[in-house]
């Protein structure tokens, strides 16, 4: 038998969770190329609501019909529960958010049906998968977290557990929302009070704890005061709040974003927001970085911010705390 050593030999894979609608559905899509079986039917999905779940699940899975659609279109009945006999004209890929169906269905009723569709060889792909994974005869054939990265996995009888994945991801989304609003506190300050056009911007990255701004010339501004006025923008306690699918509103400002879903609800949610003191020239990409950061953990070196971790220390700390 020939294995495909990508899938077989996977421990997990960590990448940066994005945080535009394009980026996360095309990370869905690489995710599913490099690490998808045709023989995989069981699908875990973890994370937070708002953390991009549904748009990684229709890039992994393009035309897969999703039974909680952020448009209040919800599929009823849930055609997992209605498998029957003629198998020929029954989808082979299904969808459930558990966390969602509980609210109609006992978790019990779901986990059943979940495991009858496996047995009659259906994909599953299911959000919120840790909560209904103990009741289930089988782990996932892969596991995909998301929070303030996106981890990869292939569990096996030496774990991970669904819940070692929802212990990180559920902690640490709170530092990917903070930095997604203090990114676009820091682009609307340098649009509306330093005169930048929005196309100046030649793309956004990411970086761990934080943003980058990425610039094809090398931006004439004071960091240091682009850092001082976000920092009072985080002080007045604005409120942010989603609008449509390519807006948000931070205060009574309009802003054009596209993950309008992935923010802090307060600017006074965001901790230790700082701008490094200098712009980086990136000689592979020939770039100009801007680097923004948010949180406690404070780092010696500049190519230490990328280090390899599957979680921060302080992450797994308060996970442990939380008596997992």
């Amino acid at each position: 038998m020939i294995f495909n050593l990508t899938q077989d030999q996977l421990r997990y894979s960590v990448y940066f969770a994005p945080r535009g609608e394009q980026r996360l559905l095309n990370l869905g899509y690489q995710i599913s190329q490099m690490y998808l079986s045709a023989k995989d039917l069981l699908i875990g999905i973890i994370g937070s609501p708002g953390s991009g779940k549904s748009l990684l699940v229709k890039g992994m899975f393009p035309g897969l019909e999703l039974t909680n659609d952020d448009n209040g279109v919800n599929v009823r009945p849930l055609p997992l529960l209605d498998i029957n006999g003629n198998l020929f004209f029954s989808p082979h890929t299904y969808h459930v958010d558990v966390r969602f169906e509980q609210a109609f269905t006992q978790l019990g009723e779901l986990a059943a049906a979940i495991q009858k569709a496996v047995d009659l060889g259906k994909r599953v792909v299911v959000e919120h998968f840790e909560l209904v994974a103990p009741l289930l005869k089988q782990s996932a054939d892969l596991i995909v977290g998301i929070g303030e990265e996106v981890i990869v996995t292939r569990p096996n009888v030496f774990g991970p557990l669904p819940q070692d994945i929802a212990d990180i991801v559920h902690i640490s989304i709170r530092y990917r929302k903070m930095a997604h609003t203090a990114e676009d506190l820091s682009t609307m300050v340098l649009i509306n009070e330093f005169g930048f056009e929005s196309n100046t911007f030649y793309k956004h990255g990411d970086v761990h704890h934080g943003f980058v701004l990425q610039f094809m010339e090398p931006p004439r501004f004071d960091l240091e005061k682009v850092e001082k006025r976000v920092r009072e923008l985080i002080r007045q306690n604005l409120e942010v709040s989603f609008v449509d699918d390519e807006h948000i509103k931070i205060g009574e400002t309009l802003f054009r974003c596209t993950g309008p879903r992935i923010h802090v609800a307060n600017t006074s949610e965001i901790e230790g927001f700082r701008l490094l003191d200098e712009i980086q020239y990136d000689r592979q990409s020939e770039l100009y970085f801007v680097t923004g950061l948010v949180g406690k953990e404070r780092f010696e070196r500049l190519d230490d911010l990328n280090s390899i971790r599957l979680a921060p220390t302080d992450i797994i700390e308060q996970a442990g705390s939380n008596g997992h």
